[in-house]
Protein backbone atom coordinates (compact mmCIF):
# COMPACT_ATOMS: atom_id res chain seq x y z
CA UNK A 1 0.00 0.00 0.00
CA UNK A 2 1.10 3.42 -0.65
CA UNK A 3 1.33 6.22 1.83
CA UNK A 4 -1.79 7.01 3.28
CA UNK A 5 -3.08 9.61 6.28
CA UNK A 6 -6.36 8.17 8.33
CA UNK A 7 -8.95 10.95 9.66
CA UNK A 8 -11.35 8.63 11.91
CA UNK A 9 -11.04 6.03 9.51
CA UNK A 10 -11.49 7.28 6.68
CA UNK A 11 -8.06 6.29 4.59
CA UNK A 12 -6.88 9.08 2.57
CA UNK A 13 -4.32 8.82 -0.69
CA UNK A 14 -3.14 7.31 -4.05
CA UNK A 15 -4.88 4.04 -3.04
CA UNK A 16 -8.39 5.12 -2.36
CA UNK A 17 -10.66 7.51 -3.94
CA UNK A 18 -9.90 11.22 -3.38
CA UNK A 19 -11.61 12.80 -0.28
CA UNK A 20 -13.70 16.03 -1.01
CA UNK A 21 -14.14 18.47 1.84
CA UNK A 22 -17.18 20.72 1.93
CA UNK A 23 -16.13 23.89 3.66
CA UNK A 24 -19.45 25.76 4.85
CA UNK A 25 -16.59 27.59 6.70
CA UNK A 26 -18.24 31.18 6.93
CA UNK A 27 -21.14 30.77 4.28
CA UNK A 28 -23.50 30.35 6.84
CA UNK A 29 -23.17 34.41 7.78
CA UNK A 30 -23.43 32.94 11.46
CA UNK A 31 -26.93 31.54 11.57
CA UNK A 32 -26.52 28.23 13.12
CA UNK A 33 -29.86 27.31 11.40
CA UNK A 34 -28.58 28.33 8.17
CA UNK A 35 -25.13 25.85 8.39
CA UNK A 36 -27.72 22.47 9.00
CA UNK A 37 -29.59 23.35 5.83
CA UNK A 38 -25.86 23.66 4.20
CA UNK A 39 -25.24 20.09 6.27
CA UNK A 40 -28.58 18.38 4.98
CA UNK A 41 -27.43 19.43 1.73
CA UNK A 42 -23.93 18.43 1.63
CA UNK A 43 -24.94 14.60 2.98
CA UNK A 44 -27.68 14.95 -0.01
CA UNK A 45 -24.70 15.37 -1.94
CA UNK A 46 -22.47 12.38 -0.56
CA UNK A 47 -20.32 14.72 1.39
CA UNK A 48 -18.01 12.31 4.00
CA UNK A 49 -16.14 15.42 5.16
CA UNK A 50 -17.70 19.39 6.49
CA UNK A 51 -15.29 21.64 7.23
CA UNK A 52 -15.49 25.01 9.67
CA UNK A 53 -13.99 27.83 10.40
CA UNK A 54 -13.81 28.33 13.97
CA UNK A 55 -13.08 32.20 14.65
CA UNK A 56 -13.12 33.46 18.24
CA UNK A 57 -12.17 37.06 17.00
CA UNK A 58 -10.85 39.24 20.12
CA UNK A 59 -7.83 35.88 20.44
CA UNK A 60 -7.59 36.12 16.40
CA UNK A 61 -7.06 40.14 15.32
CA UNK A 62 -6.35 43.19 16.67
CA UNK A 63 -8.10 46.53 16.09
CA UNK A 64 -6.04 47.30 12.64
CA UNK A 65 -8.26 44.54 11.40
CA UNK A 66 -11.33 46.78 11.96
CA UNK A 67 -9.57 48.66 8.84
CA UNK A 68 -8.60 45.87 6.56
CA UNK A 69 -10.83 44.91 3.64
CA UNK A 70 -10.32 41.89 1.61
CA UNK A 71 -10.33 41.76 -1.82
CA UNK A 72 -13.77 39.74 -2.04
CA UNK A 73 -15.55 42.24 0.56
CA UNK A 74 -16.47 45.54 0.85
CA UNK A 75 -16.12 45.37 4.90
CA UNK A 76 -13.55 44.79 7.06
CA UNK A 77 -11.92 41.51 7.74
CA UNK A 78 -12.50 42.25 11.52
CA UNK A 79 -16.33 42.63 10.87
CA UNK A 80 -16.97 39.83 8.81
CA UNK A 81 -15.69 37.31 11.20
CA UNK A 82 -17.50 39.28 14.40
CA UNK A 83 -20.74 38.66 11.71
CA UNK A 84 -20.46 35.29 10.64
CA UNK A 85 -18.40 33.49 13.62
CA UNK A 86 -20.47 30.54 16.02
CA UNK A 87 -20.23 30.59 19.56
CA UNK A 88 -18.71 28.14 21.10
CA UNK A 89 -22.24 26.43 21.98
CA UNK A 90 -23.25 27.05 18.39
CA UNK A 91 -20.28 25.72 17.34
CA UNK A 92 -20.76 22.56 19.33
CA UNK A 93 -24.26 21.84 18.00
CA UNK A 94 -22.85 22.35 14.41
CA UNK A 95 -20.41 19.19 15.12
CA UNK A 96 -22.83 16.87 16.64
CA UNK A 97 -25.39 17.64 13.82
CA UNK A 98 -23.13 16.81 11.28
CA UNK A 99 -21.68 13.70 13.23
CA UNK A 100 -25.32 12.51 13.67
CA UNK A 101 -25.76 12.65 9.95
CA UNK A 102 -22.66 10.43 9.56
CA UNK A 103 -20.28 12.73 8.16
CA UNK A 104 -17.13 13.80 9.56
CA UNK A 105 -16.66 17.51 11.15
CA UNK A 106 -13.18 19.23 11.39
CA UNK A 107 -12.86 23.18 11.41
CA UNK A 108 -9.92 25.70 10.95
CA UNK A 109 -8.74 27.72 13.83
CA UNK A 110 -7.58 30.84 13.66
CA UNK A 111 -5.92 31.14 16.72
CA UNK A 112 -4.69 29.57 20.31
CA UNK A 113 -8.03 30.17 21.26
CA UNK A 114 -10.58 28.64 18.62
CA UNK A 115 -7.53 25.85 18.95
CA UNK A 116 -8.29 25.16 22.21
CA UNK A 117 -12.15 24.90 21.44
CA UNK A 118 -11.77 22.00 19.16
CA UNK A 119 -9.53 20.01 21.30
CA UNK A 120 -12.03 20.73 23.46
CA UNK A 121 -14.73 19.63 21.18
CA UNK A 122 -12.66 16.32 20.36
CA UNK A 123 -12.34 16.90 16.33
CA UNK A 124 -10.95 14.29 14.69
CA UNK A 125 -8.40 16.20 12.86
CA UNK A 126 -7.37 19.87 12.22
CA UNK A 127 -7.84 21.73 8.61
CA UNK A 128 -4.88 24.67 8.81
CA UNK A 129 -5.50 27.29 6.35
CA UNK A 130 -2.87 29.09 4.37
CA UNK A 131 -2.85 32.23 6.39
CA UNK A 132 -1.53 30.00 9.13
CA UNK A 133 0.77 28.17 7.09
CA UNK A 134 3.83 30.40 8.90
CA UNK A 135 2.09 30.82 11.98
CA UNK A 136 4.93 28.51 13.42
CA UNK A 137 3.54 29.09 17.20
CA UNK A 138 -0.14 28.31 16.77
CA UNK A 139 1.26 25.31 14.31
CA UNK A 140 3.28 24.55 17.81
CA UNK A 141 0.71 24.91 19.67
CA UNK A 142 -1.94 22.56 17.58
CA UNK A 143 0.76 20.13 17.03
CA UNK A 144 0.66 19.39 20.82
CA UNK A 145 -2.91 17.55 20.19
CA UNK A 146 -1.70 14.80 18.20
CA UNK A 147 -4.26 14.97 15.77
CA UNK A 148 -3.99 14.61 11.96
CA UNK A 149 -3.29 18.20 10.04
CA UNK A 150 -4.34 18.69 6.80
CA UNK A 151 -2.06 21.78 5.13
CA UNK A 152 -3.33 24.33 3.26
CA UNK A 153 -0.08 26.04 1.92
CA UNK A 154 -1.41 29.20 -0.61
CA UNK A 155 0.46 32.29 -0.58
CA UNK A 156 3.59 30.30 1.05
CA UNK A 157 6.83 29.18 -0.69
CA UNK A 158 8.17 25.58 -0.28
CA UNK A 159 10.66 27.28 2.77
CA UNK A 160 8.13 28.67 4.23
CA UNK A 161 5.73 25.19 4.20
CA UNK A 162 9.44 22.98 4.71
CA UNK A 163 9.16 25.15 8.14
CA UNK A 164 5.70 24.17 8.88
CA UNK A 165 5.96 20.15 7.74
CA UNK A 166 8.68 19.99 10.55
CA UNK A 167 6.85 21.10 13.14
CA UNK A 168 4.65 18.62 12.62
CA UNK A 169 6.98 15.88 11.80
CA UNK A 170 8.81 16.61 15.22
CA UNK A 171 5.68 15.58 16.99
CA UNK A 172 4.48 12.86 14.93
CA UNK A 173 1.51 14.33 13.80
CA UNK A 174 0.41 12.88 10.66
CA UNK A 175 0.08 15.75 7.88
CA UNK A 176 -1.36 15.96 4.23
CA UNK A 177 -0.26 18.99 2.04
CA UNK A 178 -2.68 21.61 -0.17
CA UNK A 179 -1.69 23.74 -2.95
CA UNK A 180 -4.31 26.61 -3.10
CA UNK A 181 -4.14 30.27 -4.40
CA UNK A 182 -6.22 32.53 -2.18
CA UNK A 183 -7.47 34.61 -4.15
CA UNK A 184 -11.58 34.50 -4.52
CA UNK A 185 -12.41 33.30 -7.15
CA UNK A 186 -9.15 32.39 -8.83
CA UNK A 187 -8.61 32.80 -12.73
CA UNK A 188 -7.54 29.26 -13.99
CA UNK A 189 -3.88 30.91 -15.22
CA UNK A 190 -3.50 31.05 -11.15
CA UNK A 191 -4.57 27.78 -10.27
CA UNK A 192 -0.96 26.53 -11.31
CA UNK A 193 -0.93 22.88 -11.50
CA UNK A 194 2.68 22.94 -11.52
CA UNK A 195 2.94 24.47 -7.85
CA UNK A 196 1.01 21.54 -7.29
CA UNK A 197 3.49 19.20 -8.66
CA UNK A 198 6.33 21.00 -6.86
CA UNK A 199 4.94 20.19 -4.00
CA UNK A 200 4.35 16.34 -4.14
CA UNK A 201 8.00 16.27 -5.45
CA UNK A 202 9.85 18.09 -2.38
CA UNK A 203 7.40 15.89 -0.21
CA UNK A 204 6.92 13.13 -2.08
CA UNK A 205 6.40 11.03 1.67
CA UNK A 206 3.12 13.20 2.07
CA UNK A 207 -0.60 12.83 0.25
CA UNK A 208 -1.39 15.52 -1.10
CA UNK A 209 -4.07 17.64 -3.07
CA UNK A 210 -5.41 20.76 -3.93
CA UNK A 211 -8.19 23.28 -2.10
CA UNK A 212 -9.60 25.43 -5.05
CA UNK A 213 -11.31 28.98 -4.81
CA UNK A 214 -12.34 28.71 -8.56
CA UNK A 215 -16.04 28.51 -9.92
CA UNK A 216 -15.98 25.53 -11.14
CA UNK A 217 -14.89 21.40 -10.66
CA UNK A 218 -12.45 21.60 -13.63
CA UNK A 219 -9.58 22.31 -11.35
CA UNK A 220 -10.20 19.91 -9.10
CA UNK A 221 -10.94 17.16 -11.89
CA UNK A 222 -7.33 17.75 -13.84
CA UNK A 223 -5.45 17.50 -9.85
CA UNK A 224 -7.36 14.20 -9.63
CA UNK A 225 -5.35 13.17 -12.47
CA UNK A 226 -2.47 14.49 -11.27
CA UNK A 227 -2.52 12.43 -8.23
CA UNK A 228 -4.15 14.94 -5.91
CA UNK A 229 -6.09 12.80 -2.89
CA UNK A 230 -7.83 15.81 -1.12
CA UNK A 231 -9.80 17.56 -2.54
CA UNK A 232 -11.47 20.80 -1.22
CA UNK A 233 -14.07 23.77 -2.34
CA UNK A 234 -16.07 26.00 -0.78
CA UNK A 235 -19.88 24.16 -0.19
CA UNK A 236 -23.50 26.17 -0.04
CA UNK A 237 -26.73 24.42 -0.30
CA UNK A 238 -27.60 27.23 -3.04
CA UNK A 239 -26.13 29.95 -4.79
CA UNK A 240 -28.32 32.39 -4.03
CA UNK A 241 -27.12 32.58 -0.51
CA UNK A 242 -24.86 35.90 0.47
CA UNK A 243 -21.14 36.31 1.51
CA UNK A 244 -18.15 36.74 0.36
CA UNK A 245 -17.31 33.08 -0.26
CA UNK A 246 -20.42 32.36 -2.19
CA UNK A 247 -18.93 33.10 -5.55
CA UNK A 248 -16.42 30.06 -5.25
CA UNK A 249 -18.64 27.90 -3.81
CA UNK A 250 -20.26 24.75 -5.17
CA UNK A 251 -23.50 23.62 -4.51
CA UNK A 252 -25.37 20.48 -3.52
CA UNK A 253 -25.16 19.21 -7.77
CA UNK A 254 -22.25 20.57 -8.39
CA UNK A 255 -20.58 18.91 -5.10
CA UNK A 256 -22.38 15.61 -6.25
CA UNK A 257 -20.64 15.90 -9.69
CA UNK A 258 -17.03 16.47 -8.11
CA UNK A 259 -17.99 13.57 -5.67
CA UNK A 260 -18.17 11.05 -8.59
CA UNK A 261 -16.26 12.60 -10.82
CA UNK A 262 -13.06 12.35 -9.09
CA UNK A 263 -13.82 8.66 -8.34
CA UNK A 264 -14.17 7.91 -12.02
CA UNK A 265 -10.95 9.88 -12.62
CA UNK A 266 -8.69 8.28 -9.61
CA UNK A 267 -10.08 5.19 -11.36
CA UNK A 268 -8.32 6.12 -14.72
CA UNK A 269 -5.07 6.99 -12.87
CA UNK A 270 -1.86 4.31 -12.92
CA UNK A 271 -1.35 1.66 -15.87
CA UNK A 272 1.70 1.11 -17.86
CA UNK A 273 1.72 1.17 -21.59
CA UNK A 274 1.04 -2.05 -23.12
CA UNK A 275 -1.89 -3.79 -24.14
CA UNK A 276 -4.02 -4.50 -21.02
CA UNK A 277 -5.60 -8.41 -20.66
CA UNK A 278 -8.95 -6.93 -21.21
CA UNK A 279 -8.25 -5.55 -24.69
CA UNK A 280 -7.30 -9.35 -25.88
CA UNK A 281 -11.11 -9.96 -27.59
CA UNK A 282 -9.88 -6.20 -29.77
CA UNK A 283 -6.49 -7.58 -30.00
CA UNK A 284 -8.15 -10.73 -31.60
CA UNK A 285 -10.55 -8.73 -34.70
CA UNK A 286 -8.52 -5.23 -34.77
CA UNK A 287 -4.54 -6.39 -35.08
CA UNK A 288 -3.90 -7.24 -38.64
CA UNK A 289 -1.63 -10.53 -39.31
CA UNK A 290 0.14 -11.87 -42.78
CA UNK A 291 -2.04 -14.07 -44.85
CA UNK A 292 -1.72 -15.20 -48.63
CA UNK A 293 -3.39 -13.13 -51.16
CA UNK A 294 -2.65 -15.73 -53.83
CA UNK A 295 -1.46 -19.83 -54.45
CA UNK A 296 1.89 -20.19 -53.42
CA UNK A 297 4.28 -23.14 -54.54
CA UNK A 298 6.36 -24.57 -52.20
CA UNK A 299 9.78 -23.02 -52.40
CA UNK A 300 8.02 -19.72 -54.01
CA UNK A 301 9.36 -16.45 -52.56
CA UNK A 302 7.22 -14.34 -50.70
CA UNK A 303 6.79 -11.00 -52.16
CA UNK A 304 4.41 -8.28 -51.96
CA UNK A 305 2.20 -9.92 -54.81
CA UNK A 306 1.55 -12.87 -53.17
CA UNK A 307 1.35 -12.08 -48.86
CA UNK A 308 0.17 -8.93 -47.27
CA UNK A 309 -1.39 -8.49 -44.09
CA UNK A 310 -4.85 -7.95 -43.75
CA UNK A 311 -7.34 -8.96 -39.79
CA UNK A 312 -8.22 -10.45 -37.89
CA UNK A 313 -5.33 -11.07 -35.45
CA UNK A 314 -5.57 -14.26 -34.52
CA UNK A 315 -2.91 -15.56 -36.82
CA UNK A 316 0.62 -16.42 -36.06
CA UNK A 317 2.58 -14.05 -37.54
CA UNK A 318 1.64 -10.11 -36.37
CA UNK A 319 2.31 -7.43 -39.43
CA UNK A 320 5.25 -6.00 -37.60
CA UNK A 321 7.12 -9.32 -38.77
CA UNK A 322 5.54 -8.54 -42.49
CA UNK A 323 9.12 -7.53 -44.04
CA UNK A 324 11.92 -10.39 -42.66
CA UNK A 325 9.27 -12.82 -44.46
CA UNK A 326 9.64 -10.58 -47.88
CA UNK A 327 12.15 -12.60 -49.84
CA UNK A 328 12.08 -16.26 -48.06
CA UNK A 329 10.88 -19.24 -49.30
CA UNK A 330 7.77 -21.49 -48.39
CA UNK A 331 8.06 -24.63 -47.12
CA UNK A 332 5.17 -25.85 -48.45
CA UNK A 333 2.13 -25.18 -51.08
CA UNK A 334 -0.45 -22.33 -49.27
CA UNK A 335 -3.70 -21.94 -51.06
CA UNK A 336 -4.86 -18.06 -51.29
CA UNK A 337 -6.53 -16.52 -48.12
CA UNK A 338 -4.38 -18.30 -45.59
CA UNK A 339 -3.23 -17.04 -41.95
CA UNK A 340 0.37 -18.05 -42.68
CA UNK A 341 3.03 -19.87 -39.42
CA UNK A 342 5.93 -19.83 -39.18
CA UNK A 343 6.45 -23.16 -39.82
CA UNK A 344 5.72 -21.79 -43.58
CA UNK A 345 8.29 -20.22 -43.85
CA UNK A 346 11.93 -21.63 -44.45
Amino acid sequence: MKKHINICGRKIGADFPPLVIAEIGINHEGSLQTAFEMVDAAKRAGVEVIKHQTHIVDDEMTGAAKKVIPGNASVSIYEIMKRCSLNEEEELKLKEYVECKGMLFISTPFSRAAANRLHKMNVCAYKIGSGECNNYPLLEHIAEFGKPVILSTGMNTVESVKKAVFIFKQKNVPVAILHTTNLYPTPPELVRYGAMKELHEVFPELVFGLSDHTTSNHACFGAVALGASILERHFTDHMNRTGPDIVCSMDEKACKELIEGSKLIWQMRGGTKKPAEEEQVTIDFAFATVCSIAPIKKGAIFTKENIWVKRPGTGEILAEHFNTIIGKKATQNLDSDIQLTWKDIE
